[in-house]
């Protein structure tokens, strides 16, 4: 698995901090607004980690500086799978993430938890 992976899963805030690109640009399954900047997508990140129950990568897909990263997890009684289509710079950092969940169920549930563990202030406009 690769280092965001690995920081992901462990929640890991400085870790996270340091794989993320300046200008990263993240996707999330809850809106269509694309949001950029590590100062907007790192509280975003951990809080959707927190929210998170039993969170584990179940296969890696890679072609060149493309990444696909399969995960399972629940919140509350809700099962969801997902991916995380991400890419990286040559020195490593994420610069783009996209992150896709199944079914509605679980990305309502997963939107809700998100919600109540964020913030507004945490998210730049």
């Amino acid at each position: 698995m690769t280092s965001f992976a690995d920081a992901f899963t462990a929640n890991d805030a400085d870790a996270l901090s340091s794989l993320l690109a300046e200008d990263v640009r993240f996707s999330s399954p809850a809106s269509h607004r694309q949001y950029v900047g590590r100062s907007t997508v790192l509280p975003m990140l951990l809080a959707a980690r927190r929210a998170l129950e039993d969170f584990r990568y179940v296969d890696e897909m890679a072609a060149g500086n493309r990444h696909v990263l399969e995960f399972a997890a629940h919140v509350g009684d809700r099962q969801l799978q997902g991916v995380d289509l991400v890419s990286f710079a040559d020195d490593g950092r994420v610069t783009d993430l996209t992150v896709m969940i199944r079914p509605l169920s679980g990305l309502q549930a997963v939107a809700e938890a998100v919600g109540r563990n964020l913030s507004p202030a945490e998210v730049e406009p």
